[in-house]
C-alpha cells in the first residue's frame, strides 16, 4: 500500500516545506562530496550530493536523501553544526521559492532596460 506524500506509517503529517532535499549553506570551501556523504549519511540513506563549483555557488551543496524522515531528522540535528569551522545551514529545498526568486530577478533587468531604453531616472 503507498503512502500519500509526507505521512508517514503511523500517519504523521509532515509540515509542506519538508521534503528529501536539503539545501546547506555556510559549507567549508575544503569540504568534499565523501566528507558531506559521511556527515549526512549519520542519518539515513543519502541518495546523492551535489556541491557548488562556481564563485557564486561555492560553500553551498543539495543533500538527497531516500527518505523524507531522514532528510527531517538531519535537518534537525545538522543545523548549526560545526564542521572545519563553520557552522552549517540547512534548509529544505524549496524550487517554486527559488523559482519565484529567478523570475524577480529576471524582471528586475527588464526593468532596468526599459528605463534606459526610454531614458527614464530613477527618481
Amino acid at each position: 500500500m503507498a503512502m500519500a506524500p509526507g505521512r508517514s506509517k503511523a500517519g504523521i503529517r509532515l509540515p509542506p516545506e519538508v521534503n528529501r532535499i536539503l539545501f546547506v549553506r555556510n559549507l567549508p570551501f575544503k569540504i568534499n562530496s565523501e566528507d558531506i556523504y559521511d556527515l549526512f549519511g549519520k542519518y539515513g540513506a543519502v541518495r546523492q550530493v551535489r556541491l557548488g563549483n562556481t564563485n557564486e555557488t561555492r560553500g553551498t551543496g543539495f543533500v538527497v536523501y531516500e527518505d523524507i524522515f531522514d532528510a527531517k531528522s538531519a535537518c534537525e540535528h545538522l543545523q548549526g553544526f560545526n564542521i572545519q569551522g563553520r557552522y552549517l545551514v540547512v534548509l529544505y529545498h524549496q524550487p517554486a521559492k527559488q523559482a519565484k526568486k529567478i523570475d524577480n530577478v529576471r524582471k528586475e533587468a527588464d526593468l532596468e532596460e526599459l528605463k534606459r531604453r526610454h531614458n527614464i531616472a530613477d527618481a
